[in-house]
């Protein structure tokens, strides 16, 4: 294949060894149900031929490489709201051990998925670490390692080679990346869109940018948006999940659902529909900054423009005036995002604008999102709150033990109260002695039925 005259080498590579498995979006459409789906099945307590009728059609995608045994998870409608751990190094602070930590905690705390993002220290070490200790399906940023690998060469991203681009995306397919961003729908209409109308707080996707001012210093075309054919060609050896990436998302309130945005969708759209030509799975990617009211159209839009292709939010944040505080504003956005339909969520840490998150700022995001995208299912009718049962159980007969079980994070709970110990060990220290509950427990519930009849 010749790719701006320059003779694509791996792709004839990977030619002699395709079409060696189909894609869970192929089994499906030739009625087979996969393990794969068997499992997502039985986690989500539906029937396995509801969960097969929608991979075929695109509406739920399993995220789950050929080259790897993961536990896998289902995305998209009638499923339950997901959530993802963002871990990865910077350029100022290069600790794997540390970044390894982080993917554990997100584990343990109940994360659907990972994304690697490193963009500092060797980019395939710390990746094929987390996809080696990861159980769970791991997403990664392609033009992250392209970008970073050229500026340490030559200075500078715009000096990217196209065909590195497309070997560093096949290379984390090999590796066993599940799930990838990829900004193909960065393009001269996008962007021209962009500068016609302003914007108050610019363009914030990092990948975004790379891609954009490679378009601009270079005056070609993204090689990504022209070669989507060999993408796919990727994408489907593997069975990797396309995440297509939402370079125009609003990274200011001012901002959101505005026309460069909306031009992105549209081309958005038009890509999942060759994704699943090729048998692709693909998923799209949604709004960062955008105002609480916006929300539900925004999962509207995107549903109808992209064949009800699984929803990816980033956040969403639902102000810009939370820094040290964003996990809440984000907790808020994702309650709002899943409750209009957004199928998988991207936790946002208290460190978000400010710093690179600390561990213990990845378990405060996660936690926060977590109880966000709980919130959203519950309204959408995903769930009916049993858990809420168990915990208002609980909490009328005073059991403390059951109490822990039920919350969303049982150690943090059991700490806060054996901290600060009551005298009665049937009561906390917020109401110590005058506990409401224990109060109704001993008179109210024990008064004769007739009593009221009576008075």
């Amino acid at each position: 294949m010749l790719l701006y005259g320059i003779e694509m080498n791996i792709h004839l590579e990977f030619n002699t060894f395709q079409m060696i498995n189909m894609t869970q979006f192929e089994e499906a459409n030739k009625g087979k149900i996969t393990n794969e789906m068997k499992v997502v099945a039985e986690s989500e307590n539906l029937s396995e031929e509801f969960i097969k009728s929608l991979v075929a059609k695109g509406r739920i995608v399993i995220p789950a490489n050929y080259n790897k045994d993961i536990e896998p998870c289902g995305i998209g409608a009638g499923l339950r709201t997901k959530v993802n751990a963002t871990i990865g190094t910077s350029t100022d602070i290069v600790n794997f051990d540390e970044e390894e930590l982080k993917a554990k905690i997100a584990i343990e705390n109940g994360a659907d998925t990972l994304m690697e993002l490193s963009i500092g220290g060797d980019l395939d070490e710390i990746r094929r670490r987390i996809i080696k200790m990861s159980p769970l399906p791991v997403g990664s940023v392609p033009i992250y390692q392209t970008a970073i690998e050229t500026i340490r060469k030559t200075g500078s991203s715009i000096e990217m080679n196209e065909e590195d681009m497309f070997k560093n995306i096949e290379k984390q397919a090999k590796d066993g990346i599940d799930f990838m961003a990829i900004h193909c729908s960065v393009n001269i209409e996008t962007l021209s869109r962009l500068k016609r109308q302003g914007r108050k707080g610019g363009l914030v996707s990092r990948g975004g940018a790379f891609i954009s001012a490679w378009i601009v210093e270079n005056e070609r075309e993204n090689p990504l948006y022209l070669n989507f054919d060999y993408i796919l060609e990727i994408a489907k050896e593997h069975d990797v999940v396309l995440s297509l990436a939402n370079a125009m998302r609003a990274g200011a309130i001012a901002d959101s659902t505005d026309r460069a945005q909306i031009q992105e969708l549209i081309i958005l759209g038009e890509l999942v529909d060759k994704a699943r030509e090729a048998g692709v799975q693909a998923m799209i990617e949604g709004p960062g900054h955008i105002p609480l009211n916006e929300i539900p159209a925004n999962v509207t839009i995107q549903k109808k423009l992209c064949g009800h292709a699984p929803f990816y939010m980033l956040g969403p944040l639902v102000t810009d005036i939370s820094p040290g505080y964003d996990h809440i504003s984000s907790a808020i956005g994702a309650a709002t995002s899943a409750k209009s339909g957004a199928d998988f969520i991207c936790y946002v840490t208290p460190a978000e604008h400010l710093a690179l998150p600390s561990p213990e700022d990845v378990k405060i995001g996660l936690i926060a999102t977590r109880i966000g995208a709980y919130v959203g299912d519950m309204a959408k009718g995903i769930h009916n709150g049993e858990k809420d049962l168990k915990m208002a159980n609980a909490r009328k007969k005073l059991n403390w033990e059951d109490q822990y079980q039920a919350a969303i994070c049982p150690a943090d709970a059991r700490k806060i109260r054996e901290n600060r110990p009551p005298e009665d060990p049937d009561t906390c220290t917020m109401c110590g002695n005058y506990c409401a509950v224990k109060i109704v427990n001993q008179w109210l519930d024990k008064t004769d039925p007739d009593f009221f009849d009576k008075v």
